[in-house]
């Protein structure tokens, strides 16, 4: 792991890879993988606080479902529980669309900035005759 707080260059492809990991697996699991600790970090939080609020609303609905089931409970909402955890968890997936599409264009420009200082190709074929 790295000690360092500053982000490293990426690649093109890991660049990708960070994206489709932040946007398909874990919002910020992605930013950790690109070495933006803070980014990273703060989005897996917010994620792991929305996930927390949905869990929260479904075992508070199972709950109250078996006690209307085994005695005469009130009824009770709890659907505000669940939608502010899913909010929560939107938030986090929305800031790491942002910084995975910042990943990708600092990629697509030092990969162009690579091309421009590369020197030519050197072909099999000579001129001289």
């Amino acid at each position: 792991m790295r000690t360092s707080s500053t982000a490293r260059r990426l690649d093109s492809t890991a660049a990708r890879n960070c994206f489709l990991v932040n946007q398909l697996a874990t919002p910020g699991l992605g930013s950790l993988m690109a070495g933006r600790i803070f980014a990273g970090l703060g989005q897996i939080t917010v994620a792991v606080t929305g996930l927390a609020l949905v869990i929260t609303w479904f075992v508070l609905t199972m709950i109250q479902t078996y006690n209307q089931i085994t005695s005469d409970a009130p009824a009770r909402s709890f659907g505000g529980l669940g939608g502010a955890g899913a909010l929560v968890f939107a938030a986090a997936w929305l800031w790491s669309l942002v910084t995975s599409l910042s990943l990708l264009r600092e990629a697509k420009t030092a990969g162009q900035a690579a091309q421009q200082t590369a020197p030519p190709k050197i072909t099999g074929e000579t001129s001289l005759k």
